[in-house]
């Protein structure tokens, strides 16, 4: 039996805020299944913001790779590692978190021709939770959707999630966290 590798990247500077508990509740249904799980923070990291080298035209869309030296390459090669990928972002006015727009800004550039596409086949799993009343949570999960599909991520699942929806939605999660530790089998 194949063991599936899950990378969570939680985009919340609370790391045991709402955001944090979405992405564990997944790693937790996963790797109760035989999954090999890892949780990153993404506000721990240093990744600078695109500088649109070259005119926006630089290394990022002639090599697939970035000039910039920072830990965007670490966690890069950690989503090549992985079968699927859960970003979990909180929501900031109607859209992802800062740091989860500049990684993906960054990592779009990087994926976007074809033969660059390493992504391609992997899972997604996106979730955008909002602490007060969910405002925006649709809104922002749109915009992750479309970042995750343009670099090549098949979607296994777009969540929203707010306090009042956390007591049913958490252990959805947890579920999903289940069937994604079994998609290879």
């Amino acid at each position: 039996m194949y063991c599936m590798k899950i990378l969570a990247i939680q985009s919340s500077p609370n790391v045991d805020g709402l955001t944090a508990k979405a992405a564990k509740s997944v790693l937790g249904g996963a790797e109760a299944d035989g999954a090999t799980v890892e949780l990153v923070n993404l506000n721990e990291l240093v990744i600078k913001p695109c500088i649109a080298c070259d005119g926006g035209w630089g290394q990022c869309r002639r090599e697939g790779t970035c000039v910039i030296d920072d830990e965007f390459q670490l966690l890069r090669d950690k989503i090549y590692a992985a079968d699927a990928v859960v970003f979990a972002t909180p929501v900031y006015w109607g859209d992802l978190s800062e740091s989860a727009k500049l990684f993906l800004d960054r990592l779009r550039r990087c994926e976007v021709k074809g033969e660059f596409k390493v992504l391609n086949g992997r899972f997604a799993l996106g979730i955008a939770s909002a602490g007060g009343t969910g405002n925006g949570c649709v809104k922002a999960l749109l915009h992750l959707e479309d970042y995750l599909r343009r670099v090549g991520f098949t979607i296994f699942d777009l969540v929203t999630l707010t306090q009042a929806s956390k007591g049913h939605k958490l252990p959805m999660l947890e579920s999903a966290g289940h069937r994604l530790a079994k998609m290879k089998d």
